[in-house]
């Protein structure tokens, strides 16, 4: 779920960053109030700069109820990259307009401009140039079909070469839907976007590489493990199996484990959700998996990491068990099915 701070300076602010959070349920919203202008909903402040950054890392989104000189000039010292920047948008206090001012495709700025803007019957002012031509952006996209981009300055060449007018070639080693005009089935572009699970095919001169994040680490350890030990288990583990760590968007194990430590922490540290299941729901997953007596003995079901990995992922195995230090890791692929019409949020 998206943290969102909503962030207001005057008392018409406050009610409209109510009202943001009142009808914006799908999101885990946190008001700021100045101190002048809160309750009880609220948290109250009287440094705005303070307060920004100390917010600006901790939540995807950040939405100023002021104007937008104000926002601007807060943020300003702590941008960093549009790879890691959380979203940050401006409304007015009257709820007239929407403003999306930092990361509006990769934060998904834009989108959520247009969703608040939907919900309090405001105006949201796109400036993007793909956007305001309806064209297709690589970054936007990528985000919301969850992919992993190493390169924004290929990113930047093909939406320039987008807003020119030039076709972008595609290579896709998985199912697509909703295929825009842009875009044309061809190794032979100047221009071109290659979706597989790894780097390693470049056909093009500029070529973008995006990669699924759809890995779900099954993992199972022993009491007490630091974090800092299964984290270097899964990421050298994955590395010898030619899996990018990065992939990582879900870790699973056995119920008993909800409450280890070492494995929340993991989780927390890379800003991925943790399942469990019980020994009966992991047995009754059909499949050849590895078998353990000893685990099976102890725990119910004789093997933790893959049958949860697969019943997590629905998907297929892509690195059977490996164990070493207290630590088993096993690692699947949930099904990717690219949609070029998807949208943030």
């Amino acid at each position: 779920m998206k943290r969102i701070a909503v962030i207001s300076l005057t008392e018409r602010g406050r009610a409209l960053s109510l009202q943001i959070q009142m009808q914006m349920v799908q999101f885990e919203i946190s008001r700021f109030c100045f101190y002048k202008h809160t309750d009880s909903r609220a948290d109250e402040f009287r440094d705005l700069a303070v307060l920004t950054k100390s917010v600006f890392r901790q939540f995807d989104a950040l939405i100023f109820v002021c104007a937008c000189g104000i926002a601007v000039r807060m943020i300003a010292p702590h941008i960093c990259s549009k790879q890691t920047d959380p979203a940050v948008l401006a409304a007015d206090d009257r709820g007239q307009y929407v403003i999306p001012l930092l990361s509006g495709h990769l934060g998904g700025a834009n989108a959520l401009a247009q969703r608040i803007a939907s919900e309090i019957h405001a105006h949201a002012v796109i400036t993007t140039a793909t956007d305001i031509g309806g064209l297709f952006s690589p970054d936007s996209f990528a985000a919301a079909n969850h992919l992993l981009m190493d390169d924004p300055e290929a990113a930047k060449e093909i939406a320039a070469a987008v807003l020119d007018g030039e076709k972008i070639g595609l290579h896709c080693t998985y199912p697509y839907r909703n295929l825009p005009a842009e875009l044309i089935l061809t190794d032979e572009a100047r221009c071109g976007i290659v979706i597989a699970d790894s780097a390693g095919f470049s056909p093009y001169p500029v070529t973008l590489h995006l990669i699924p994040k759809n890995i779900v680490a099954g993992i199972g350890c022993k009491r007490g493990i630091p974090h800092e030990k299964i984290e270097a288990a899964v990421v050298s583990r994955m590395t010898a199996a030619g899996i990018d760590e990065r992939r990582i968007c879900a870790v699973s194990s056995i119920d008993r484990k909800a409450d280890e430590p070492g494995l929340l922490l993991f989780c927390k540290m890379r800003n991925v959700p943790f399942h469990t299941f019980s020994a009966g729901q992991l047995m009754q997953l059909a499949g050849d998996f590895s078998h353990s007596d000893f685990v099976e003995t102890v725990t119910g079901t004789d093997n933790i990491c893959e049958r949860s990995a697969v019943l997590c992922s629905g998907g297929a195995l892509v690195m059977s068990r490996t164990a070493g230090d207290g630590i088993t890791v096993a690692a699947a692929a949930r099904p990717v099915e690219i949609d070029f019409e998807k949208r943030m949020l």
